[in-house]
């Protein structure tokens, strides 16, 4: 599961708008490193094309060091 949407405010770290941000992301433990995570962001960005988003953001808590390390994998940047 993906949710993702389309932000026209400022996004913090980015510098374009509209921005596409990622609203949050699950895959079920026995589907996690084959690649599904990484699928799931590649269809949400090629979607958020659609709307001429140039930047994909997202967050954590400073405390979650998984989903750190996921967004990290997942080609995230932190800002």
């Amino acid at each position: 599961m993906l949710e993702a949407s389309i932000r026209h405010e400022y996004v913090n770290g980015t510098e374009t708008s509209p921005v596409a941000y990622l609203d949050g992301i699950y895959v079920c433990s026995e589907f996690r490193r084959l690649g599904v995570a990484t699928n799931l962001i590649r269809q949400a960005e090629h979607w958020a094309t659609q709307f001429a988003c140039t930047e994909f953001a997202s967050d954590t808590a400073i405390d979650n060091l998984v989903g750190q390390a996921m967004h990290k994998a997942l080609g995230f940047q932190e800002t």
